[in-house]
């Protein structure tokens, strides 16, 4: 493996979170200067805008013919982002989750996930699947906005003190704004041929499945900027920014990245066995997961965020030992599903209900 690669990886994630950071700038401001209310922005906008390193990854690894990577990125950043992000992220400071999110887009998230494990159960995404996946955004973007006339009011100012206090502290330059979101498209464009090409030798090198460097390098780093977004908004007591963040970007990772790499991928996305019988059931369970911890006084206290945390790292563990081929490898795989996953459920359904009937207790 040469230093090449490693350094194509390292400026592909600069170039990915600059990226990310100016389209998420410049989309924003448009947005709130065409109208969208910042509700809109902070839940579609912003959500998206960080997913676009998925994006931008995704497309042109599958447009490539590296398929693989696209099918790990997405997956494996879906994974990350509930357990890691929103782990850290409570971690830092219990997460005040809002019933719109409990009632609506985490249930949307479990269903979508489910849609896309069963199109994958053939073994690929065709372009069928995928313009049906890209117009579930569409539709869900276009609810989004006719719902957000109905939001109350107190729940919109939330959002403008997050997203647009700078907007509305001076005027909106439309061209200087739109230059932002196409610079950084370009970055993303840029960032994303140098992380696959470098990731690609990488897994040639080492002889791992490009699945694998999908699920673990670039799922992460195209995940930075969700960590950032969502971390930051946590230390600023922000109320479900974090939250709305993290499940956003779910389901634009399912719905527009994967319905866009269907769309452009030649012969369709393969989609390996391996994840179709253990990283996507991991990913519709972690989605489950979280709906009982919200339901638990509408709080994602820090010995649950902890929890989210572990669980990343014990599947980081188990991707691990299946890479270097460790013979204990089953018997994790067994320990997981037969004790630790039906008893980590069977704690949350039991905070669930005593949640109901006592007071929130933020730690």
């Amino acid at each position: 493996m040469s230093l090449l690669a490693l350094f194509l990886i390292l400026l592909g994630f600069v170039a990915l979170t600059v990226g990310a950071d100016f389209l998420v700038r410049g989309a924003s401001r448009l947005a709130l200067a065409f109208g969208i209310t910042p509700l809109v922005v902070g839940l579609t906008v912003v959500a998206f805008g960080t997913s676009a390193p998925e994006a931008a990854v995704s497309v042109w690894s599958a447009a490539s013919g590296d398929g693989g990577i696209a099918v790990g990125n997405v997956v494996g950043s879906n994974i990350f982002n509930i357990l890691f992000v929103l782990g850290l992220s409570a971690l830092v400071a219990p997460l005040i989750v809002s019933q719109q999110l409990v009632r609506l887009e985490v249930p949307i998230l479990i269903g979508v996930s489910v849609v896309f494990f069963a199109m994958s159960l053939d073994g690929q995404i065709d372009r069928l699947d995928g313009a049906l996946l890209f117009t579930g955004i569409i539709i869900y973007t276009i609810w989004a906005i006719r719902r957000s006339r109905r939001e109350k009011k107190e729940i919109a100012d939330e959002y403008e003190a997050e997203f647009g206090a700078e907007a509305a502290g001076r005027e909106s330059s439309v061209p200087i704004n739109l230059a932002w979101a196409v610079g950084g498209i370009l970055l993303l464009v840029a960032g994303s041929r140098l992380l696959v090409t470098g990731a690609v030798e990488i897994a040639e090198y080492f002889k791992v499945s490009k699945v694998i460097i999908g699920l673990t390098i670039i799922s992460v780093g195209t995940s930075l900027p969700e960590v950032a977004t969502s971390v930051i908004a946590s230390i600023k007591g922000e109320r479900d920014i974090a939250v709305g963040n993290a499940i956003g970007s779910n389901l634009f990772n399912i719905l527009a990245v994967f319905g866009l790499t269907g769309l452009v991928a030649p012969a369709g996305v393969a989609v390996a066995e391996t994840v179709l019988r253990f990283d996507m059931p991991v990913m519709i369970a972690v989605a489950a997961a979280i709906l009982p911890i919200f339901f638990s006084g509408h709080l994602i206290r820090r010995w649950e965020g902890g929890l989210m945390f572990a669980y990343y790292w014990i599947y980081l563990a188990f991707l691990i030992l299946t890479v270097v081929g460790h013979p204990g490898v089953e018997t994790f795989g067994r320990i997981l599903v037969m004790f630790v996953l039906p008893l980590t459920m069977g704690t949350l359904i039991f905070t669930t209900l005593r949640a109901w009937r006592t007071p929130v207790n933020p730690e």
